[in-house]
């Protein structure tokens, strides 16, 4: 059965797509723990990080490279927080997060629930920039 992340991929689920290659894809988390949280996922589905081909991790990387200024041009933050935690999804998926504070990394904590129009403009101010 396909991840949620492999439907997006096919278009079966939409989603508010920040930028995508023929590898990879960037889009908004749709329960950000703060605004302007991006998940960029490959293509290929594999579970866990660490099982990507060499090429293909490096490339995750360089991908979510690319993304890091547009965010942070888009919202404010001292850094942009990166974790891999690979529970939630099993699809690998890096998290870019807009912080202010090591606590704004904290998955623990109750999770944002922006309205569709919400994570529109987010995504427009962000794509904006790249």
């Amino acid at each position: 059965m396909p991840t949620i992340f492999s439907r997006i991929i096919s278009g079966e689920i939409p989603c508010h797509k920040i930028a995508e290659d023929d590898r990879f894809l960037a889009f908004l988390d749709i329960q950000p723990l703060v605004e302007g949280h991006v998940l960029v996922i490959p293509k290929v589905e594999v579970d866990y990080i660490f099982h990507l081909e060499d090429d293909l991790l490096a490339g995750l990387m360089v991908f979510s490279k690319r993304i890091a200024p547009a965010i942070e041009k888009a919202i404010p933050c001292k850094r942009l927080g990166v974790t891999v935690i690979g529970l939630e999804v099993p699809h690998t998926h890096v998290h870019l997060i807009p912080i202010q504070e090591v606590g704004d990394m904290n998955f623990s904590k109750r999770k944002l629930n922006p309205s569709y129009d919400d994570l529109a403009d987010v995504a427009k101010r962000i794509t904006a920039n790249l």
